[in-house]
């Protein structure tokens, strides 16, 4: 018979490991079979009341609109594509699909999405279809139109989010009257498919970050937590120039006064050499399988040369990474870590 102190230390050594054991899985979970997707930027990931993730992103052809379904965030990379929507051969919606992100809102399935014209590519404006199937797989997808926005001169990349009750919409179109740029709008939306009518500028490129290539703020995802509205953003060309910066609001703020948002001085998430990460930018935010932590999705490439354009070098790929916390509450999007090492790696404090 088994003395009764070895009896308790084994007890005790059982029960350790079987803790670290708990841990390795629970870790395990967040390791992802990157990338998810391969050619697919600007992915966008929904998360139903059932648990199934709905993935969605841009094609390289610019071309349609597909979806992925899986019960699991790794499980996107086999899900089988289901195209729901293509471009028109004529007029509006005819070219350049960009960036289409998926809804729930009021029991009713939303697309929103960028599209140029059949006759004129560069024509951008933003649009939405509607599904009332359960599963957005299924259903007929309905062209709601036009969203239409004051200035509306080249405008894309909208995403929309309830805070306090109230569900807003972000967007991008020109910014400046003085210098070509893009900017990113916020308004309260009236609708799932209308705008109210104050609808201000709470973020342009200024700082030499934000303008390598092109002048650009666009592609704003947003994330509540800790008191505060945070919302990320992708700055400067599609190349490996492409880079996250961050804008953040306290919670009790007016969201449509200038005046409430912060932008921080360097960006949050860029290129990283020795992890062949080139890029990185136009992300989603979702929860893990647990609902607890929190995913971004996000696009990059794995090589930094790029002939021509790189607007049309079809090889940003998906990929999905654990985002951290701070003991001050603000993000920490692990720029020197790769995507797994995020996973095992916890979060420093905030830099002030």
């Amino acid at each position: 018979m088994m003395p009764t102190k070895l009896l308790k230390l084994t007890l005790a050594l059982m029960l350790v490991l079987s803790g670290l054991i708990v841990e390795a899985q629970k870790l395990q979970k967040n390791q992802f079979n990157n990338p998810l997707a391969l050619q697919r930027a600007d992915p966008h990931v929904w998360k139903a009341a059932d648990g199934t993730y709905y993935f969605i992103a841009t094609v390289p052809e610019y071309d349609r609109i597909e979806m992925r379904s899986s019960k699991t965030i790794n499980g996107i990379k086999e899900a089988k594509p289901v195209v729901i929507w293509r471009k028109h051969e004529k007029g509006p919606m005819g070219n350049h699909i960009w960036a289409p992100e998926i809804h729930r809102i009021d029991g009713k399935w939303y697309i929103y999405f960028a599209a140029g014209s059949a006759e004129d590519k560069w024509k951008i404006r933003k649009y939405v279809l509607s599904n009332p199937s359960a599963d957005p797989a299924k259903g007929e997808w309905k062209e709601e139109g036009e969203i239409v926005s004051k200035r509306n001169e080249f405008t894309l990349d909208e995403t929309t989010f309830v805070h306090k009750g109230q569900r807003y919409m972000v967007w991008v179109d020109r910014a400046g009257d003085k210098i070509i740029n893009t900017g990113l709008y916020i308004a309260k939306m009236t609708s799932p498919t209308t705008l109210d009518e104050k609808q201000v500028v709470i973020s342009q490129p200024e700082l030499p970050w934000e303008i390598k290539g092109h002048r650009v703020n666009e592609a704003p995802a947003v994330i509540i937590r800790n008191g505060k509205v945070f919302m990320t953003f992708s700055a400067s060309a599609t190349d490996a120039n492409y880079c996250l910066g961050l804008l953040w609001a306290d919670e009790n703020a007016d969201l449509l006064d200038p005046a409430s948002w912060h932008k921080l001085p360097e960006p949050v998430f860029y290129t990283n050499e020795a992890l062949k990460r080139f890029g990185p930018g136009h992300n989603s935010f979702i929860k893990a399988e647990d609902g607890k932590t929190d995913i971004m999705i996000y696009h990059a490439r794995d090589y930094k040369e790029i002939k021509g354009e790189p607007l049309y070098d079809p090889n940003r790929h998906t990929r999905a990474r654990v985002l951290r916390w701070t003991k001050d509450g603000m993000p920490d999007f692990g720029q020197d870590l790769s995507d797994n090492e995020m996973a095992l790696t916890p979060a420093k404090k905030a830099k002030k």
